[in-house]
């Protein structure tokens, strides 16, 4: 695959994140906290990059796991889905208001902290953090201040949301699914097709959509569904984990601590409105209250999507809603800069 060849520095770079990443996992898995492979190797990184050490996993080789999470989401469709689609209207319209008003919210928090109104918004809004990059940053915003915020906001729901539902469910392991197993492993050959063709057709997120929606047709017409062993579950969770902890590399401990206080109050204003809707949607639907939150916590589509597989809580009901969410965003934050890039200059 194209990119996929390191340099002596990138080589060195990953076989530390890994390596550190391998010791934060064992070391969860020891103690019995949640979601050992995935948040011991994200502490790790995040640790050891805050302190100076270069750690990093390469863009290419995040995409190939990501994309076999896509498959392994995409696996969850059966052919008796289809009953449940007619709830998810009234759920989808609650997403849509609870995003709007915990981005409002958490806006107003960055505004306190001294951000400028687009850098809020910005920083402030659930989803599509490339974009919202992106378009801050030409309507006059600081793109460091955005990135960071959105980073920050992943990193801590994804530490946040595993030991609240693990303590809710009384402390069980939670990894899921888990089969003894490969079944139907040769959708993972699809994967190097798969990965260009997303990016040729631009869908959102495309190492793990693509595959998602693949491995969602063959499974819902009931031809294959990959399954992953538990050994295979954690080598994935691994390097996702280790990839997202080492997004940090560089900054100094004095900003991140700032930028860490600013975006935790933030993030969990934005998670109290949020749990708001998804009580409303337990009560309402009848869908679990760890579905519904997780449905509708402010993280990004991959990391949410991996939390939904590895806690088994319903996956296919979660990514629909943050997919939704993330297409939204995309398509309402254009005509949002806008209006926020005229009332700056009126």
């Amino acid at each position: 695959m194209k990119g996929v060849v390191l340099n002596a520095g990138s080589a060195k770079a990953l076989t530390i994140s890994l390596t550190v990443g391998a010791v934060g996992g064992t070391l969860f898995q020891l103690s019995g906290l949640p979601l050992a492979w995935m948040l011991g190797p994200l502490i790790a990184n995040l640790v050891v990059s805050s302190q100076g050490v270069k750690v990093e996993v390469p863009e290419p080789l995040r995409n190939v796991f990501l994309a076999v999470m896509g498959l392994v989401l995409g696996s969850q469709v059966t052919p008796q889905l289809a009953h449940r689609v007619l709830d998810w209207p009234v759920s989808a319209a609650l997403l849509l208001l609870g995003v709007a008003v915990s981005t409002a919210v958490a806006a107003a928090w960055y505004r306190r902290c001294g951000f400028d109104p687009v850098s809020a918004w910005f920083g402030a809004s659930p989803g599509a953090m490339t974009a919202m990059i992106l378009l801050g940053e030409k309507c006059g915003g600081d793109p460091q201040r955005i990135a960071v915020a959105q980073s920050l906001r992943i990193i801590l729901v994804i530490l946040f949301l595993p030991p609240l539902f693990w303590a809710y469910e009384g402390g069980g392991e939670g990894i899921g699914p888990v089969h003894s197993s490969f079944e139907h492993g040769w959708m993972l050959l699809m994967i190097p097709l798969l990965l260009p063709l997303g990016r040729w057709l631009r869908i959102p997120s495309p190492a793990l959509l693509a595959p998602l929606l693949v491995a969602a047709l063959l499974s819902g017409v009931d031809i294959a569904s990959l399954a992953l062993p538990e050994w295979g579950m954690n080598l994935m969770l691994w390097v996702l984990g280790s990839a997202i902890g080492s997004r940090f590399q560089g900054m100094t401990r004095k900003l991140f601590g700032r930028y860490l206080w600013q975006s935790g109050v933030a993030t969990l204003l934005a998670l109290l409105v949020l749990a708001l809707f998804a009580e409303l949607i337990h009560q309402l639907l009848g869908v679990g209250r760890d579905v519904a939150l997780l449905a509708l916590a402010p993280g990004g589509i991959g990391e949410m999507a991996i939390l939904a597989v590895a806690l088994n809580i319903d996956p296919v009901f979660v990514a629909f809603h943050h997919l939704l969410r993330m297409v939204t965003l995309m398509i309402i934050a254009p005509f949002w800069a806008r209006w926020l890039l005229r009332h700056a200059t009126s």
